[in-house]
């Protein structure tokens, strides 16, 4: 009998909209949230100041989502990071996994207990490393398959 085969792997092309809580400056050309998915090391998303800053992804179908790869700029990292699920019942976000990011600018992988079932994602960056609350993510990448 053959092995099960893995088909877990990058979800950016599941990706159908992405929100975030602010653009530094408003500078959406140079900051904005479509460099989070765009894999070149050379741009980031950049929020403003500020405590309580988000990304939210919507997927075009529901995922099951295993990983989360980041990568922040050292300095502008979120210290307590929440991953959280739409509930639609509750018109409401539900935490599903807590994690703490190093102040480090090398990507970073945080791995769920277990896969979790949404089709849209919010990482909360509840604290940053920076003075100000600012967050830096020069890339992200969720990791899982198509439910």
């Amino acid at each position: 009998m053959a092995a099960p085969v893995d088909l877990s792997g990058s979800l950016k092309n599941k990706v159908s909209r992405i929100r975030v809580s602010s653009v530094l400056n408003k500078d959406v050309k140079q900051f904005g949230k479509q460099h989070l998915l765009d894999g070149d090391e050379e741009t980031c998303w950049n929020s403003d100041q500020g405590s309580n800053q988000s990304v939210i992804l919507d997927f075009s179908e529901d995922v099951q989502v295993s990983e989360i790869w980041i990568q922040f700029q050292g300095g502008f990292v979120g210290k307590v990071c929440s991953l959280e699920k739409q509930d639609s019942s509750l018109n409401t976000f539900v935490n599903v996994y807590t994690f703490y990011p190093s102040d480090s600018g090398q990507t970073q992988i945080f791995k769920l207990p277990e896969p979790v079932k949404m089709s849209t994602l919010k990482i909360t960056f509840e604290q940053s490393t920076d003075l100000f609350g600012r967050i830096t993510v020069y890339n992200l990448d969720i990791i899982g398959r198509s439910s």
